[in-house]
């Protein structure tokens, strides 16, 4: 009965890890097109907008306004500082190199979460597991190739961005025994939103076309997919 009970825990986080890293590819996709005519700030601004508006409109599906209510300010606040240095450090890397060295780079993330969840969680980790996370930063390393003057701020801020995914991917697991699924995705969007509504100017906003508009909401429809996916996987 246990070991079937576990098959099943495996496929459902299998499912939803599934469903995120889809959501994630649109909404990368999505921003990759974007940047190309508005500001990192506008993006972020109106991606977590319309995102936040997402997840309230859904919250009732997942347990209601009341699953945003939270004893852990402090984890909260701590997550949503990884948030802003993650989406500031891969979207500014996707702005700024192509979109399939940014992912390569932005994939590096599941090697720093494995790599966490050993140190900090204390999750078992095998030879094997180890050896893939060893190979993958050696894979990485011939990428950047460093010494060798093309280390880029873009391929920089999106190693970043990784190591501030993964630290998050890690406290979702932490905390959820605790948090609902809604706190976990809501305010890790509130603080990016917040942030580039400080840091915007005047002369960085461009008024949306159609276009424009169609590709912001679909950045912040995949966004909350991606959030839910990713969260109810390491649950």
């Amino acid at each position: 009965m246990t070991g079937s009970i576990e098959h099943e825990n495996i496929l459902r986080a299998a499912g939803w890890l599934m469903l995120g890293i889809t959501a994630g590819l649109g909404l990368d996709l999505c921003a990759k097109e974007i940047l190309e005519t508005y500001s990192l700030n506008q993006f972020v601004l109106l991606r977590s907008s319309f995102a936040i508006a997402i997840l309230l409109a859904i919250a009732p599906r997942f347990g209601g306004y009341d699953a945003l209510r939270t004893r852990k300010i402090g984890w909260h606040v701590l997550r949503s500082f990884l948030a802003v240095g993650a989406m500031y450090g891969f979207f500014y890397g996707v702005a700024n190199m192509p979109l399939v060295n940014a992912l390569t780079l932005g994939y590096t993330a599941p090697l720093i979460v494995t790599a966490l969840a050993a140190i900090i969680l204390g999750d078992k980790v095998g030879w094997r597991r180890w050896t893939s996370v060893i190979v993958g930063f050696i894979g990485v390393l011939i990428m950047l190739r460093p010494g060798s003057g093309e280390l880029s701020l873009a391929a920089v801020a999106v190693l970043v961005a990784a190591l501030c995914y993964a630290t998050q991917a890690i406290t979702a697991r932490k905390l959820s025994g605790t948090e609902s699924t809604l706190s976990l995705s809501f305010y890790v969007v509130v603080a990016p939103m917040i942030v580039a509504a400080l840091l915007i100017s005047r002369d960085q906003w461009v008024t949306p076309d159609v276009t424009g508009w169609v590709l912001i909401v679909g950045a912040a429809l995949c966004s909350v997919g991606a959030w839910i996916g990713f969260v109810n996987g390491y649950r």
